[in-house]
C-alpha cells in the first residue's frame, strides 16, 4: 500500500521520525570509507545517510557523453525530476528500514507558503524552531542536527566539497545561513506560474530551455533566477549550497516539495509526455525516457519507471484538487489545498 507523505509543519509525528530516521540512518556505518569512494583529505568511515551525500555529488560530477556541456547526470536537462524522485524514494525506504516502520512517508516543506510571508519573518519561521529543524549558524547551534564538538553523537559533516568542487573527507558542524544570497523563498504565484506551463521540457534540454522541468529548477525566467528549487537551496545556504548539499537534511523536504509540484503538474497535464524520448540525439544519453539513470546505491531505474508511482507514495495534498477529500482525490484544476 502505498505510504502518505505529509507537511512536515503540520504533523508533528512524521516531523519527529524523520529527524529520527535520518540521525539513525547518520549513526549507521556499516563498512564503506573515503578510500572506497575515491575521496581525499580526511579518512574515516562514512554512514549510509552519507552515501547519499557522495551520490548526489558523483552524480553532478558525471557528464556522459561528454557532449553533455553543463548537463549532468541528474540537473540542468530533463532528468532533474525523475533522477531525484528516485533518490527519494531510496531514501524512503532507508528511512522506512531503521525506523522499523513501513508506512513511514517523507514528509515535505511547503516553501512557497513561507515565501508568501514577509522576507525578515522568514528566518524565523517554525521549521527553524530548536524543535523541528533549528537554525542557522556556522556551526548550527540548535535543534537536532546542531553541533557540539564535545559529543561524537551530535551531527557531523564527514564529507563535503573543496573550493575546487571536489568530494573530501572532513569532521566539522552543519552550515547554515539564511537568505545571504537570495533575500527571500519562492512564492505560491511562482508555482502557479511553473504549473501553467504545458510542455515538460523543450531543446536545446539545457538550463536554457523553456518548458515545466527547467522553470522548477530554478534557472527560467532569466530575470528572477535562481527560482523554485534553486532558489530554496541559494536561500538556505551554507551546506545547501554545494554539490554535498544532502549534508543538510532540509535537502530532502526541499526535494520532496519540488517532487509534489511535479505530481500536481502530472495531475495537471496528464496529456503531456516525458521527453526526450529514446529516438533523440545520444548527446542526450542519461536523459531519455528509457535510459539508466545513474545510481550508485542501487540498480538503475529509467525516468519512465519514475512517472507513475501511486503504488509506492501519495502526497496529503497537491496544488491540483477539486475538493478536499484527501490523498489521490483526482480532481481538476489548480486548486489549492496545501
Amino acid at each position: 500500500m502505498a505510504v502518505v507523505r505529509r507537511n512536515i509543519l503540520r504533523d508533528a509525528a512524521s516531523r519527529d521520525l524523520y529527524v529520527q530516521g535520518v540521525r539513525l540512518l547518520k549513526a549507521e556505518f556499516l563498512g564503506p570509507t573515503t578510500a572506497d569512494l575515491g575521496i581525499g583529505g580526511q579518512q574515516q568511515q562514512v554512514s549510509t545517510y552519507d552515501l547519499f551525500v557522495a551520490w548526489h555529488h558523483i552524480a553532478m560530477s558525471t557528464f556522459t557523453p561528454p557532449s553533455q556541456g553543463d548537463r549532468n547526470a541528474a540537473h540542468r536537462g530533463p532528468v532533474f525530476l525523475p533522477w531525484h524522485r528516485f533518490m527519494l524514494v531510496l531514501l524512503e525506504l532507508q528511512l522506512q528500514r531503521v525506523l522499523g516502520n513501513e508506512n513511514f512517508g517523507l514528509p515535505y516543506w511547503d516553501w512557497s507558503s513561507d515565501g508568501d510571508l514577509p522576507a525578515a519573518e522568514q528566518p524565523d519561521l517554525p521549521l527553524w524552531a530548536g524543535g523541528a529543524l533549528g537554525g542557522q549558524g556556522d556551526p548550527v547551534a540548535t535543534g537536532p542536527f546542531a553541533f557540539d564538538p564535545s559529543d561524537p553523537g551530535s551531527w557531523r559533516v564527514l564529507i563535503d566539497t573543496d573550493v575546487q568542487g571536489r568530494l573530501r573527507g572532513t569532521n566539522r558542524g552543519l552550515r547554515r545561513q539564511f537568505a545571504a544570497n537570495a533575500s527571500n523563498l519562492p512564492t505560491n504565484s511562482d508555482i502557479d506560474a511553473a504549473l501553467d506551463l504545458g510542455a515538460y521540457d523543450q531543446s536545446p534540454w539545457s538550463t536554457t530551455s523553456n518548458g515545466f522541468r527547467n522553470r522548477l529548477e530554478g534557472w527560467r525566467p532569466l530575470n528572477t533566477a535562481p527560482g523554485l528549487h534553486n532558489r530554496v537551496h541559494v536561500w538556505v545556504g551554507g551546506d545547501m549550497l554545494p554539490s554535498s548539499s544532502p549534508n543538510d537534511p532540509v535537502f530532502y523536504l526541499n526535494h520532496c516539495n519540488v517532487d509534489r509540484i511535479w505530481a500536481s503538474w502530472q495531475e495537471i497535464h496528464p496529456e503531456s509526455p516525458y521527453v526526450p524520448t529514446g529516438t533523440a540525439s545520444t548527446a542526450l544519453t542519461g536523459h531519455r525516457i528509457d535510459d539508466a539513470m545513474f545510481s550508485l546505491l542501487s540498480a538503475p531505474a529509467t525516468p519512465r519507471q519514475m512517472l507513475d508511482v501511486s503504488d509506492i507514495y501519495k502526497y496529503d495534498a497537491l496544488f491540483v484538487t477539486a475538493e478536499p477529500a484527501g490523498v489521490g482525490s483526482g480532481g481538476t484544476g489548480v486548486v489549492r489545498m496545501a
